[in-house]
């Protein structure tokens, strides 16, 4: 079975080995509780890199003070096995206390895109990513990181801060892996009910509906929008907000007691 690195301390001597020898590293940093889309995501790495890390570390930083930070499935034996299987060397599982301890007060602030769509909401969310991401980059050193497209806002502020700031790590993106009904697979789905669960892919479909409505000769943002909102309306999720940026439409609903998100090229 692969090594379980805990501390800094010990993921440097790891790094510092694999770098010894010339060997390239592709980095997939997760909050864990693993599915078949992180495997996508370690199997791209291991692909393209000599050697292929994994982080497992539900960041307190991105979650709100009403958000599910204790219901946050954690899963370390399982997600060990998991990437195991797909490819990875090695798994870096830090504690909290690890990555910030004692007098940390320092945070990176991705400004502009932070603030939108799922930033509205989750106020302060893309700030906690970007420090837990920038200190990984940091204690990892990785030639490449890969990142899933499920989470489109946040590929795209990771992108702006590693351009921002002259991190030398290449971010990759790795397209959304689906359930057979078209739901995108999240380590969040495991909260939900069996209703719950049989509900989600309208999410799926209402983007659907939006990306229908931008085929239109005189399809507009607010209409394509307005689509994906009237496809919600007669569900059992409820609508966050529904927007195209830069080509991408994003949607992103409640079900109970369960965020989701999702995302569409049109």
């Amino acid at each position: 079975m692969i090594p379980v690195v805990r501390t800094k301390k010990a993921l440097a001597r790891l790094v510092t080995r694999w770098r010894e020898n010339r060997l390239s590293i592709g980095f997939v940093p997760t909050m864990g509780a693993l599915h078949a889309g992180h495997a996508a995501l370690v199997r791209r790495a291991a692909a393209e890199n000599d050697r292929v890390l994994v982080s497992l570390f539900v960041n307190p930083l991105q979650f709100g003070p009403h958000e599910d930070y204790n219901r946050y499935p954690r899963a370390l034996p399982a997600d060990h096995r998991l990437a195991a299987a797909a490819g990875a060397a090695a798994v870096y599982a830090p504690s909290a206390e690890e990555m910030y301890p004692k007098g940390f007060h320092t945070h990176v602030e991705v400004e502009g895109l932070s603030d939108l769509y799922c930033g509205k909401y989750r106020p302060g969310h893309f700030r906690g990513v970007a420090t837990v991401v920038l200190k990984l980059f940091n204690q990892v050193h990785p030639d490449r990181a890969y990142f899933g497209e499920k989470d489109w806002q946040q590929v795209r502020i990771l992108e702006d801060m590693i351009r921002d700031l002259d991190v030398n790590v290449t971010l990759v993106r790795v397209g959304i892996v689906r359930e057979k009904d078209g739901l995108a697979l999240s380590s969040r789905n495991a909260s939900l009910s069996p209703a719950e669960r049989r509900a989600a892919p309208a999410l799926r479909r209402a983007l659907e509906a939006g990306r229908r409505e931008a085929q239109r000769p005189h399809a507009r943002a607010r209409t394509i929008a307005a689509a994906v909102r009237r496809a919600l309306s007669g569900t059992s999720l409820k609508a966050q907000y529904a927007a195209v940026w830069k080509g991408r439409l994003l949607a992103a609903a409640t079900l109970g007691r369960t965020r989701l998100i999702d995302n569409l090229p049109i």
